[in-house]
């Protein structure tokens, strides 16, 4: 089966979540249905930019491979190829990690 290519349109980005640490630093291992969603990611995919008033182009300022911060209830849950991504706006985006 052939892997579906997907690119984001405007100022969208695609990030797959990183799992949450399974044990606390104490060692206290943290059941499946107490774990809250991570709000970390990687970005898998990213759109163009978006556009001002006058029609001219903003950059990107994420690319592939940046590690992100988000908002709890931030983007949309899609699942492409068996795998569940995100897709947002690039302004839902708090950070960049490292």
């Amino acid at each position: 089966m052939a892997k579906t290519t997907f690119r984001p349109l405007h100022d969208r980005v695609v990030v797959k979540r990183i799992d949450a640490e399974a044990k606390t630093k104490g060692g206290i291992i943290i059941p499946d249905n107490a774990k809250e969603k991570p709000s970390e990611g990687q970005v898998v995919a990213v759109g163009p930019g978006g556009r001002d008033e006058s029609g001219k182009l903003i950059p990107m300022d994420l690319k592939v491979g940046n590690r992100v911060l988000f908002g709890k209830w931030s983007g949309t849950e899609v699942k492409l190829d068996g795998e569940d991504l995100l897709i947002m706006k690039e302004s839902d985006i708090l950070g960049v990690l490292g």
